[in-house]
């Protein structure tokens, strides 16, 4: 079980008493960085086959974190932000400004859970413990999506 722990808690980020989800977050960050300074330009498909590998067994991992802690959606698992994180850059190529961006929409999101990530987060286990932040992944990938396409045509440089 040592194994799981360390995977549903990031680490053992999500035992940061004060804001596991945010520590979580930055883990996923920071190891984002890690993959661009190991891969470089090819960092964006080595997040994509991570995302595509973890995606059904960080469900699981958030039915053995519930059961391991004995509560629903214990904020101690935060394997859920770090996938969110990671699907919030997803295909992107690195920047500072995009990775740092992801960071601050994805928290958001994952605070205000828009819908249907409220509502969804209560179906039953891992999958409740990862839907909401998988949406907010998404959302968040949107919104930069947005952001890119309005710099281009309104000519603002913030990504290049």
């Amino acid at each position: 079980m040592r194994w799981r722990e360390i995977l549903f808690t990031a680490f053992y980020t999500g035992y940061i008493p004060l804001l596991p989800g945010t520590a979580g977050t930055l883990l996923a960050l920071i190891i984002y960085v890690l993959e661009f300074l190991l891969f470089g330009k090819i960092c964006w498909l080595i997040n994509l086959v991570i995302v595509l590998v973890m995606l059904y067994p960080a469900i699981r991992l958030g039915d053995s974190g519930e059961k391991f802690f004995g509560e629903k959606d214990s904020p101690k698992i935060v394997l859920d932000e770090v996938m969110g994180y990671w699907i919030s850059v997803l295909f992107y190529p690195f920047s500072w400004q995009i990775a740092i961006l992801a960071f601050l929409i994805f928290r958001v999101l994952d605070i205000i859970k828009p819908y249907p990530a409220r509502k969804l987060q209560d179906l039953h286990g891992g999958l409740g413990v990862m839907i909401d932040d998988y949406i907010a992944g998404i959302y968040t990938n949107l919104i930069i999506l947005i952001i890119i396409l309005l710099s281009l045509v309104f000519d603002f440089s913030i990504f290049y």
